[in-house]
């Protein structure tokens, strides 16, 4: 194998890679990649092969936390009807995206990034997200995820869980900002309940069942939607 030169890495080798993640981090389907899993691989592994794996991967996390600037510049100029829509796409995203980039740099993971660096590369990209994006959006997330929940069908039940556990995988401490909205779709997440803390509840579940009557759900209705659908 040739060496590699630093400069040839610059013009070569990277534009490729970065031209490749760049499609893999936005999934244009109109826009062409004239690069295959394979070659990204290939060229993943001759570089770590070429003693450029720090050059990589400090090119790699650069290319990702601009991407992710711009995500979270997109997110800012939201309204706040939709923030809540546009996070969960803007996640969603970022995960599919991940599990076609980490894969095609599992050399460099491997070789690199678990063996000087004590890490692991999804790890430091998922960290990109959380502090790029989700740090910068949380508090206003948040309040808008509580009045949703408290307002049934005002965001999608499947959007509102995905939001919200994908908060929690991105950095559990975020909880104590609003534990009982967490506390509705992560299962466990508190203590065991004592028998002091029954009454809390029962008034808890009480103040639910108003709400949900206040916005048109009474028990009576879904007594007599039962009863139609047995009948």
């Amino acid at each position: 194998m040739n060496a590699m030169t630093t400069d040839e890495y610059r013009t070569v080798y990277w534009p490729k890679l970065e031209r490749a993640i760049e499609h893999l981090l936005t999934q244009n389907p109109m826009e062409h990649i004239s690069i295959s899993y394979e070659q990204i691989y290939s060229h993943v592994y001759k570089c770590v092969c070429q003693q450029h794996s720090e050059l990589l991967y400090n090119d790699l996390m650069w290319k990702i936390t601009s991407h992710l600037e711009q995500v979270s510049s997109e997110l800012q100029a939201s309204p706040p009807e939709h923030l809540i829509e546009n996070f969960n796409v803007a996640l969603t995203q970022y995960t599919a995206a991940l599990h076609c980039i980490v894969p095609v740099f599992i050399y460099m993971n491997k070789f690199y990034i678990e063996t000087k660096l004590n890490r692991d590369l999804r790890d430091d990209l998922m960290k990109l997200f959380s502090d790029h994006v989700a740090e910068k959006h949380v508090s206003t997330l948040l309040p808008l995820l509580k009045k949703a929940h408290s307002m049934p069908f005002q965001v999608k039940p499947s959007t509102m869980a995905s939001v919200v556990k994908g908060l929690y995988a991105l950095r559990p401490d975020w909880v104590p900002l609003a534990p009982a909205l967490f506390s509705r779709f992560i299962p466990q997440i508190h203590p065991p309940a004592l028998e002091s803390q029954l009454p809390y509840y029962a008034a808890q579940d009480k103040k639910l069942q108003l709400e949900l009557s206040q916005n048109g759900f009474t028990r009576g209705d879904q007594s007599r939607k039962r009863a139609s659908e047995e009948s």
